[in-house]
């Protein structure tokens, strides 16, 4: 019974008919709806047993051949072993005129045919870089936003693009390549930019990933605030996250935030849970995005974890340098390791510069000497609060393998404070190296009233929540004053690495 039939037996014996024929006749109709709607599937189609005579001719440019093949209808519904048909072979072609014989001889819906990937013919022409035939198949009714199967995005989807994978659009893989006459060719036409992938991004991601910042300029416009906020990320973490500080700087000056974090649904992608662009900029090394986002106002402790502890594992001294100017808090504490004194001081132990940079800048010297064990033996101490449950400073710097380093770093650490107590274990590892006379004569001797009357400004600026050095830079006192107030006769930076 055809579906006609059916109808016609549905109105006119309604009374009769049984209830699964017509609730199957429900589901035929919405099938043929479907279809309808979607264009041919290429598993509709039946395979030639001989099929390459015609891809043959498409790839040759032979024109004579195929106007003889072309007289043949039946011919242009065959499918190759890929699932394409012959339109989809004329779209990838570099020949406008091979694609519009093809396509004049093609019967109607050939246009919205897709492989089994889910290609159109007008997905593989920007695939392929065929501006002339992207423009042809728009400009004869091919929908930049039609659905793929699975309904990850609403337009046509299934390519595999450099370097990504996911279900996409057209616009997507023409945002993957970076060209931007095709990226304007199909907004012109009516493709939607702000319509993510399932995965939350955005055709202006795809470009600042990649670095396209000509595609960039013409996603910029388009694209919606709203759009980029439901998407849970910026542009901005896209861009830093490729390495790309030309387009970081498009976005800033465009006026994108560098303080919008990424949404928890995205964060929980990433062990760190990182939040900021900043912190992508810095996991990749990048000082020229890192710069750029701290100028523009990016905030510099924002992130789980601090971004100078993903620097300081760098070792790139102008990348800490740049954090601490911009107020990067010294004295972060590591979730992992934890420790009774402040966490950066483990990556500084044996580099001199990087130790300097963060004494300088205000680190917490007179933790790393609070002991709980004091003069006792420290094999068997009565932990008493959850604070000094924490690895403490004297157990790690009296390890084999930094026992070495010891009385340099405390030697170090000495010109920072005022008289400090060493307990019996520390005391014990620093008595058996050269540096252990000048320790002991600077603990028998009062430093000198400068140096005091510094640590106590110093000391009266943390209670006010301005212990960084980038604040005291903005106190009216003459700069002499403002230098000695931020150890700059310690600052070995400009002098080159010394290691310890």
């Amino acid at each position: 019974m055809t579906s006609e039939e059916k109808a016609n037996h549905f109105e006119s014996s309604d009374d009769d008919l049984d209830e699964d024929e017509a609730t199957q006749y429900i589901i035929e109709q919405s099938l043929f709806e479907y279809r309808k709607l979607k264009g041919l599937n290429p598993s509709e189609l039946k395979v030639s047993q001989d099929p390459d005579e015609i891809f043959k001719a498409i790839k040759k440019g032979d024109e004579d051949a195929l106007q003889q093949l072309t007289a043949h209808p039946e011919i242009l519904s065959r499918v190759n072993e890929h699932g394409w048909i012959p339109l989809h072979e004329a779209a990838v072609q570099e020949s406008k005129h091979i694609l519009e014989i093809i396509f004049s001889a093609s019967p109607s819906g050939t246009a919205q045919c897709r492989t089994l990937k889910g290609e159109t013919p007008l997905f593989l022409a920007v695939v392929y870089g065929r501006r002339q035939n992207a423009t042809f198949l728009l400009q004869n009714g091919c929908n930049p936003n039609l659905q793929d199967d699975e309904q990850d995005s609403p337009l046509v989807a299934g390519a595999n693009v450099e370097c990504e994978s996911e279900s996409g659009t057209v616009l997507f893989d023409a945002a993957a390549s970076g060209n931007p006459d095709i990226i304007s060719l199909l907004l012109d036409h009516g493709a939607d930019a702000n319509v993510p992938l399932h995965s939350g991004h955005l055709p202006i991601h795809r470009v600042a990933y990649h670095g396209h910042i000509l595609a960039l300029q013409h996603l910029i416009p388009v694209t919606k605030p709203c759009a980029i906020k439901e998407s849970g990320m910026s542009p901005l973490h896209s861009a830093a996250a490729g390495g790309h500080s030309h387009c970081v700087e498009l976005l800033l000056k465009a006026g994108f935030d560098p303080n919008l974090m990424l949404h928890p649904r995205v964060r929980r992608k990433y062990d760190d849970e990182r939040k900021s662009a900043l912190f992508f900029a810095v996991s990749n090394n990048d000082l020229q995005s890192t710069r750029l986002l701290l100028e523009a106002g990016a905030m510099v402790n924002q992130d789980p974890i601090s971004c100078l502890q993903v620097a300081l594992r760098h070792g790139n001294y102008e990348l800490i340098n740049t954090l601490l100017r911009f107020g990067a808090n010294v004295n972060y504490y590591s979730r992992v390791n934890t420790t009774h004194f402040p966490s950066a001081l483990q990556y500084a132990i044996n580099d001199e510069v990087m130790l300097r940079m963060i004494l300088n800048y205000g680190y917490d010297v007179k933790r790393c000497f609070d002991c709980p064990y004091g003069d006792s033996c420290h094999n068997f101490a009565p932990w008493t609060t959850p604070v000094i449950k924490d690895m403490v400073f004297c157990e790690v710097i009296t390890v084999s393998w930094l026992r070495h380093l010891s009385a340099q770093v405390v030697r170090i650490m000495l010109d920072y404070t005022d008289h400090v107590s060493l307990c019996a274990k520390l005391g014990e590892a620093l008595q058996k190296q050269t540096q252990w006379l000048e320790i002991c004569h600077i603990q028998r001797n009062a430093r000198n009233l400068k140096h005091l009357c510094r640590l106590q400004l110093r000391e009266h600026l943390h209670c006010l929540g301005l212990r960084a050095s980038i604040f005291i830079n903005f106190l009216p006192l003459p700069t002499t004053l403002k230098e000695y107030l931020c150890y700059k006769e310690f600052d070995v930076y400009t002098r080159g690495s010394v290691a310890i």
